[in-house]
């Protein structure tokens, strides 16, 4: 591999023949609401797991009401609270599950053949064209890609 080769755009980050600059653009905008959908995503595990983590701390606060002697009071967070759905009929994980099905992968799988129809398969051709315009070809820390 010759020195500046790394300088170089790796093919798979290069527009393919064809691409218009409409195109790239939105299959970049695609990209990004997928990018958004994946926060998303996240931020619904970090309810499934914080929900989780707070219905077994209400063990902590029955053991506690009825070390204190409200037991009546233990009981209706025991039977009220704890186990409880977080909408009728749903756990977290089954909220995860039906936004899974219903609507990350439909959107993951026609992202995937967005690509491959309009782009040869080839991610983020939107930001690899906006590296190269924004980055100092020939600087060390600039480089297109690691050279591998």
């Amino acid at each position: 591999m010759r020195d500046d080769q790394a300088d170089d755009p790796e093919a798979t980050h290069q527009r393919p023949d064809g691409v218009s600059d409409t195109t790239v653009k939105a299959l970049g905008a695609l990209s990004k609401a997928l990018e958004t959908t994946e926060r998303a995503r996240g931020h619904l595990y970090s309810f499934h797991q914080l929900t989780g983590s707070a219905d077994f701390a209400l063990d902590d606060a029955v053991r506690l009401l009825r070390e204190a002697g409200h037991h009546a009071h233990a009981d209706l967070v025991q039977r009220e609270i704890v186990g409880r759905n977080v909408i009728p009929g749903h756990w977290t994980f089954q909220i995860i599950e039906a936004y899974n099905r219903t609507y990350y992968r439909p959107f993951t799988d026609i992202e995937q053949r967005l690509l491959q129809e309009l782009a040869q398969g080839r991610e983020h051709l939107y930001e690899a064209e906006v590296k190269e315009a924004r980055r100092t070809h020939s600087h060390p820390g600039h480089t297109s890609h690691s050279g591998r």
